[in-house]
């Protein structure tokens, strides 16, 4: 079953056309991945879907319904979270009231918030353990955001996007500026996610991309040139040329 679709999405900036005409299915329940070179156009389609630019042209459904130009505080509620190139949390809150916030925000509307205490949300507070729990971090949930380390900073954004109980998970380089052991530790986790999330994953780590993805989409210069299995994209002529320089996936 198609979970999201794009028609002929674009998105100009003047003479510039960052995404141009790109039709995209992903499948519900797997991981779909989009590559490319830098300025290829990928994190501009994060931003259409997100709805945190309005395409130029085209649209954009979500189990069948059109959400072309929906605003970006409506996505999170119709099931679509997003993790970003650079990290993006509070760096003063625990990791706990990182996450918390996340849940509550997606569960309720914000009005009473001030007049209530956050134990009084007993539902919200596990949900937000166990987004920690799925990604290791339940053990420093009352760390400030701020000590731990840049991996765990990234695995902290993901549990806030876990908390908003995506359908569709965004992932935009969550393995950017990782050590070795970090990169590992991030991978293991997009794998375990596998399955239980519809995910779709910019990354430009090829032993990544080929070791979790069931789909695969290759951008250059705002459009799709290739789409594929993995095995199907390292044979790939044009995705070699377009985005290795002639040098093979490996």
């Amino acid at each position: 079953m198609t979970l999201l679709k794009t028609e002929n999405l674009t998105k100009a900036f003047g003479a510039l056309t960052a995404v141009n005409g790109v039709t995209l299915e992903v499948q519900a329940g797997s991981l779909h991945s989009i590559i490319g070179p830098n300025g290829a156009g990928k994190t501009t389609l994060f931003n259409l879907l997100t709805g945190q630019m309005e395409p130029t042209s085209g649209r954009i459904l979500f189990e069948g319904r059109d959400i072309t130009g929906t605003p970006a505080n409506r996505i999170a509620h119709l099931g679509i979270a997003r993790s970003f190139q650079r990290t993006n949390v509070f760096p003063a809150l625990s990791l706990l009231d990182n996450v918390w916030v996340a849940a509550f925000a997606r569960g309720r509307s914000w009005r009473g918030f001030a007049w209530q205490q956050a134990d009084r949300y007993p539902e919200v507070t596990e949900r937000a353990l166990a987004s920690l729990r799925d990604v290791g971090l339940e053990g420093k949930a009352n760390q400030l955001a701020r000590e731990i380390s840049h991996g765990e900073q990234r695995q902290l954004e993901l549990a806030i996007a876990l908390a908003a109980a995506p359908r569709l998970l965004l992932l935009d380089e969550p393995a950017a500026g990782l050590s070795p052991d970090e990169t590992l530790r991030m991978v293991a986790l997009v794998r375990g996610l596998k399955g239980r999330y519809t995910i779709v994953l910019i990354e430009h780590k090829m032993d990544i991309i080929m070791g979790v993805s069931d789909r695969v989409s290759v951008m250059h210069f705002g459009s799709l040139i290739a789409e594929g299995t993995p095995a199907e994209i390292q044979r790939n002529a044009d995705v070699r040329r377009a985005y290795l320089g002639g040098v093979a996936v490996g």
